[in-house]
């Protein structure tokens, strides 16, 4: 390890199993930059677009007649002012959320959560990758808990959850996320 380079932790989570909180912890305790919704608060701003559909987005993959449809469906042959808010693709918000993962490692030691942190920051020597999961219950009765939903609203909203993160990183990073 390079003892004057930054340290980072990354934090790669299941829904429901205290990965903010976990991460949130360490850098307290650790006196680390803790980095998580910022990452998509700086995002939206570099777009010019609005936080929640910057977050509606976030570390989730579009479907392909979605992005084919904002790309082409769309373009008119004359102008017309457009009513539609800009919200990026899954590439253009992967991208940019990478490029604001390496500023915030390069500056601080850092715990940052999620979007394919161990990815994004591979070459960084001085990197600590962590994945964090539950049993399936724990998850449950957290999510219900957190958001006061029904036991089977959070079993739905847990596997909705882990099937987009699962193709999220998949698809940016060729790499099973639970590996």
């Amino acid at each position: 390890m390079n003892k004057k380079a930054p340290l980072i932790i990354t934090i790669s989570r299941e829904l429901g199993c205290g990965g903010a909180y976990i991460g949130q912890q360490t850098a307290k305790k650790l006196n680390m930059y803790y980095a998580d919704h910022e990452i998509v608060a700086r995002a939206a701003e570099q777009f010019s677009a609005n936080i929640v559909d910057v977050a509606s987005q976030d570390e989730r993959v579009e479907p392909l007649w979605k992005s084919l449809w904002s790309y082409y469906g769309t373009a008119p042959n004359v102008y017309i002012p457009s009513m539609k808010k800009y919200v990026p693709t899954s590439l253009e918000l992967f991208n940019t959320e990478s490029e604001i993962i390496k500023h915030i490692a390069s500056e601080h030691s850092s715990v940052i959560i999620g979007r394919c942190g161990f990815y994004v920051l591979r070459n960084f020597l001085n990197r600590i990758d962590i994945f964090l999961h539950a049993d399936l219950d724990f998850r449950v009765r957290r999510i219900e808990g957190l958001y006061s939903i029904s036991e089977e609203e959070a079993k739905d909203m847990i596997v909705q959850n882990d099937k987009e993160r699962g193709n999220y990183i998949r698809s940016f990073t060729g790499k099973e996320w639970t590996n």
